[in-house]
């Protein structure tokens, strides 16, 4: 009994690991008003997704999403708030195609996401052919 168990360990240790892509993890943002955790959507695993994990001002911590254009989603909470969605992966370090929800003005914008040669992030929101930048730290 204790040889399968040993058998059934060495088995697990031996199958590869999958690399977690390095735009996956905790960003602190430009700001450092929050932390947003990137990572596989949920259902999709091929996609990435991210959600605000930390807010910096303790009163925002029990705020909602009130600029939201949608009145269901009004009352949401900020923290947790899903805020990157869709993310395709384009090359190793780089995802396109997503979308960026800006909590503060309501809007939602096209996105891309890439680690820049220092290991930031860079966070582009593009409307038609106007894109801006911020570049997030590891959190």
């Amino acid at each position: 009994m204790r040889a399968l168990f040993l058998a059934a360990g060495l088995t697990l240790a031996a199958a590869p690991a999958l690399a977690a892509d390095p735009v996956e993890g905790e960003w602190l943002t430009q700001a450092a008003t929050g932390k947003v955790r990137i990572g596989p959507c949920p259902g999709k695993p091929d996609r990435l997704c991210g959600a605000i994990s930390w807010l910096k001002n303790p009163a925002e911590r029990t705020s909602t999403d009130v600029n939201n254009p949608d009145p269901k989603l009004k009352t949401r909470p900020i923290l947790g708030m899903p805020m990157l969605s869709g993310f395709k992966s384009s090359a190793p370090g780089k995802w396109a195609g997503g979308k960026i929800y800006d909590p503060n003005s309501g809007k939602t914008y096209d996105s891309k996401l890439s680690i820049n040669p220092n290991g930031t992030l860079k966070v582009e929101g593009c409307i038609l052919m106007v894109c801006q930048a911020q570049t997030w730290k590891r959190g």
